[in-house]
């Protein structure tokens, strides 16, 4: 069996497919239906690209699944954003979905979400324009042979789409060497005296935290090429318990975990504590409350009820319960032990023990936190 029958043939067993991979049937249904005009090399035209990543239903009733629950506007900015010239920067607090978003844009734009350069404190200026592959470095010299590519410059001369996750951890000097890519659509090669100009088609999606900021600041010259589009938190509390329930069911059904009845009135809880302990107030603005040192985000809240199912249908009966969610949630709450705890602890005892059908979800947190 050859590399790429072996790939083909664990496509189907991927703990995590890619997004071209897993929504593939859906990206076949919009570019069948799709007669808008498309920018150079964008397999879906930018009224389908929105379409994909907002849900909705085809002329042939084939139904498109929402991959983001937000502002519309924001998603239509992003698109038009990949259309021009300049590239795109996610900025957002941790757990709106920027990655998820970013993934989704490349794979509905380039059919391939994977020229990915994950930004670290140690990723190095390599990553980010080529390499050398050392052996043929040795044995030849500098050449074309020999030079390793990064995603960006695969992009580049492909016309196709690129990823730059967190880009405010990686090292400031590292993230400058992106000006001349960004500005001029080129890429030296000086050991070669040769260069790789960008083809159409060819633009960067960068994500950055916003708890980052002061941590490899973005230079105002490097800014400058980038049109940022801020991912908010999900606007209502209605929002946020679609955007876990629709996650956790697709992370449910790729690890085979069994959906769990009654579920909704659990994520309704996690959801209810994050939202109470992350803005600082109850829901009915009545209690003020001290806010932990934790986001608290939307992903944490999808992780905290993945975790309860698999408790649930492992080592329960199946229905989810409040003593499946609260070891998750006293682990998201509580990452200071010293400051956090006492915060947890005020809550519940204020809050948690005083709401009308919350006793079992009190007790079981009482019993976690013991």
């Amino acid at each position: 069996m050859t590399v790429s029958e072996t790939t083909e043939a664990h496509t189907g067993e991927a703990l995590r497919p890619h997004a071209e991979d897993a929504f593939a049937d859906e990206l076949k249904a919009l570019a069948a239906a799709d007669d808008r005009p498309r920018p150079e090399r964008w397999r879906l035209s930018p009224w389908a690209v929105a379409l994909y990543l907002l849900g909705g239903t085809l002329p042939d009733g084939t139904v498109i699944t929402p991959k983001y629950v937000g502002p519309r506007r924001l998603v239509e900015v992003a698109v038009t954003t990949l259309a021009t010239d300049r590239a795109l920067l996610l900025l957002g607090v941790p757990g709106t979905a920027k990655t998820w978003v970013s993934e989704h844009l490349a794979a509905a734009v380039s059919g391939d979400s994977t020229l990915l350069v994950q930004g670290t404190a140690g990723t190095p200026e390599e990553a980010v324009r080529y390499g050398w592959n050392y052996a043929q470095l040795l044995a030849n010299g500098p050449s074309r042979d020999a030079l390793v590519p990064s995603p960006l410059m695969r992009a580049m001369s492909q016309g196709m789409t690129a990823r730059i996750e967190e880009l405010t951890r990686i090292p400031a000097d590292v993230q400058d060497s992106l000006i001349t890519i960004l500005s001029e659509k080129t890429l030296p090669l000086p050991e070669l005296g040769q260069e790789v100009q960008a083809v159409r088609g060819f633009n960067v999606i960068a994500t950055a935290n916003d708890r980052d900021r002061g941590v490899n600041e973005l230079s105002s010259a490097l800014r400058r090429r980038f049109n940022t589009v801020v991912l908010p938190l999900p606007a209502t509390p209605e929002a946020e318990v679609d955007i876990v329930s629709r996650r956790v069911d697709q992370v449910g059904r790729s690890l085979d975990l069994p959906a769990a009845p009654d579920g909704l009135a659990e994520i309704r809880r996690v959801v209810t504590v994050f939202r109470e302990l992350r803005d600082g107030v109850t829901t009915d603005g009545r209690t003020k409350l001290k806010s932990p040192s934790g986001t608290l985000s939307t992903a944490e809240a999808i992780s905290v009820v993945t975790n309860g199912l698999a408790l649930a249908a492992h080592f329960g009966d199946g229905v989810l319960r409040p003593g499946d969610v609260a070891a998750g949630i006293l682990g998201a709450v509580v990452r200071d032990p010293a400051a956090d705890r006492v915060i947890w602890q005020e809550y519940l005892e204020t809050v948690v023990r005083e709401r009308d059908g919350w006793k079992d979800f009190y007790r079981a947190c009482r019993e976690a936190s013991a």
